[in-house]
C-alpha cells in the first residue's frame, strides 16, 4: 500500500478539476483542502483503489465525492449507475447524497438514496431514471436488488463508508453480497476510522493495490470539540439541560 503527503497551498485548484465542481466549491464556501482530502482525491482521479482512515468530521465525504464526480463528467460515455456508496445508517447515507447533490448541483449528474423504515414506492421510481450515482443501506439496496429495482451491473466505482461501523452492526456478510453482485473490473474505495481484523481482511479481497492514506487517528478530529465530565447518575439530566441552554450551544452528540 503507498501513502504520499501533498501541499496544499494552491487550495482546490491543484486538482484541475471540472469548472462545474469548482464553482460548486466556491458556491460551497470550501476553500482549503482538508487533510484526508489532499491524500486521497489524485489517487481517486488516478482510478487507484484507496483505503482512507480518518474520523468522522475530517472531510472523508467530498475526498471520494469530489473526485468521483469529476471522473463521471469528464468520461460520460454510458448511462446507468455507474457510483455505489455504501454506509451503514440512513442519517448518513442522506448526508453523503446530500454532499454528492451540493457538489454536483447545475450539471447533469443524478443521485439517489435508498434505505430501509420508509415506503420504497418513491425510491423505486427514482431509481428507473437510471441515476448516476446510488448512495445506500445494505438492507435496503439488497432487498431492491433481489426485486430486480437496482441495477448494478455498469457500477464501475464502489465506496464503502465508515466500513468498521457496518462490521459493528452485522453488515459484513451483506456487504459480501454486494460485492459479489458488482463487475470485478471497477475502482473500490474503503474509508473508515477503525481497522479492525475482519475489516481488513475484506481491504484485502476488495481492494486491488491500493493507494492508503491515514490520518491521526488516535487523537480528536480538528474539528469536533470533545470533553469529558463525571458526574453523578442522578444528576445527569440536570446537566445536559444546563449545556444545552447556553447561548453558545450549537449541536453536540
Amino acid at each position: 500500500m503507498l501513502t504520499s503527503k501533498v501541499d496544499s497551498s494552491r487550495g482546490f485548484s491543484r486538482f484541475n478539476l471540472n469548472s462545474a465542481l469548482e464553482r460548486n466549491l466556491r458556491s460551497a464556501g470550501y476553500d482549503e483542502p482538508r487533510p484526508i482530502q489532499l491524500e486521497t482525491i489524485p489517487a481517486v482521479l488516478e482510478g487507484r483503489d484507496v483505503l482512507g482512515l480518518a474520523q468522522t468530521g475530517t472531510g472523508k465525504t467530498a475526498a471520494f465525492a469530489l473526485p468521483i464526480l469529476n471522473n463521471l463528467l469528464e468520461s460520460r460515455r454510458r448511462r446507468g449507475t455507474r457510483v455505489l456508496v455504501v454506509a451503514p445508517t440512513r442519517e448518513l447515507a442522506i448526508q453523503i447524497d446530500g454532499e454528492f447533490r451540493k457538489l454536483a448541483n447545475s450539471t447533469p449528474i443524478r443521485t439517489v438514496v435508498i434505505y430501509g423504515g420508509i415506503s420504497e414506492r418513491p425510491q423505486i421510481q427514482k431509481l428507473r431514471r437510471d441515476p448516476e450515482v446510488i448512495v445506500a443501506c445494505p438492507g435496503r439496496l439488497l432487498d431492491l436488488f433481489g426485486k430486480g429495482e437496482v441495477h448494478l451491473d455498469r457500477v464501475d466505482t464502489l465506496v464503502l463508508d465508515e466500513a468498521d461501523h457496518m462490521f459493528d452492526m452485522g453488515f459484513l456478510p451483506d456487504i459480501r453480497r454486494i460485492i459479489a453482485a458488482l463487475p470485478e473490473n471497477r475502482q473500490s474505495l474503503l474509508f473508515g476510522a477503525t481497522m479492525p481484523r475482519e475489516i481488513r481482511r475484506l481491504a484485502e479481497r476488495v481492494l486491488q493495490r491500493p493507494f492508503r492514506a491515514e490520518l491521526n487517528h488516535s487523537v480528536p478530529a480538528q474539528t469536533i470539540d470533545h470533553a469529558l465530565y463525571s458526574v453523578r447518575e442522578e444528576r445527569k439530566m440536570e446537566m445536559l439541560r444546563y449545556f444545552v441552554s447556553q447561548e453558545d450551544f450549537v449541536s453536540a452528540i
